[in-house]
């Protein structure tokens, strides 16, 4: 449907870019007047009528202990994924953690439904391949607002096509491939659903989404522990020492 809609989704959006405010100019954000007309059809077109119902109903038919079931299973069953990114970004320990993991999950936890390996103090290890590309050194490239798919960044969509279709494809067949992707896309979106006043109190639900995503961005690069960048000093340092 995404596909057949897709030609004439950019007509509407090349007749209904409006300028950007200079104030609103941001260079990671080259594509903002085209980024920002997404955003809405994403809010107000494919969230308000497909995704956020389908999540919704989802919650309420589907009781804690599944959902949870659901998470372990769809998680487990990447975690060779992260295994194989940790190894590419040079981080063993990591890459031993993800292994370990889907070992026990896989035989202890039933397949991975039930999540053992965390309870042994096995924690997830979140590795995918855009943090890849990023520890390389592969800037994030532009901006990106997706039909569907919210926000990214070039370098991210680049590993998250990697991620989820490539190197599943591996182990899984198709058809299981896009039934995890749909499960994970499903539970994440009705994860979101708490938090749905932060965004509607915003000034700018767009900015706010960008500088959420950006922010994590970093976070998850850098294993949760961001360099701090150094305010500059308001002050000479060379004249407080001859005093």
């Amino acid at each position: 449907m995404l596909k057949h809609s897709f030609t004439f989704l950019c007509l509407l959006i090349l007749a209904g870019c409006a300028q950007v405010p200079q104030s609103k100019v941001d260079d990671r954000d080259p594509l903002q007047s085209i980024n920002r007309p997404l955003y809405d059809f994403n809010m107000d077109v494919l969230d308000a009528y497909l995704l956020r119902p389908v999540a919704v109903g989802y919650v309420e038919v589907t009781p804690v202990p599944v959902r949870n079931g659901i998470v372990n299973f769809t998680g487990n069953i990447t975690a060779p994924v992260d295994m194989i990114n940790a190894g590419l970004q040079g981080k063993p320990g990591n890459a031993s953690v993800s292994l370990a993991r889907f070992l026990v999950n896989s035989t202890v936890g039933l397949f991975g439904i039930f999540d053992v390996a965390s309870s042994l103090g096995l924690e997830i290890v979140d590795e995918d391949f855009g943090q890849t590309l990023g520890v390389w050194g592969v800037g994030d490239g532009a901006y990106l607002m997706l039909p569907g798919m919210g926000p990214k960044t070039a370098r991210n969509l680049t590993g998250d096509v990697v991620d989820n279709f490539v190197l599943p494809e591996v182990a899984l067949t198709t058809p299981q491939t896009i039934l995890v992707f749909v499960l994970k896309a499903v539970e994440a979106r009705a994860s979101l659903i708490p938090q749905e006043g932060l965004l509607n109190d915003s000034l700018d639900p767009y900015l706010f989404v960008k500088d959420i995503y950006f922010q994590r961005q970093i976070y998850e690069l850098y294993d949760g522990n961001p360099p701090i960048k150094e305010e500059p000093a308001d002050f000479d340092e060379d004249f407080l020492e001859s005093l």
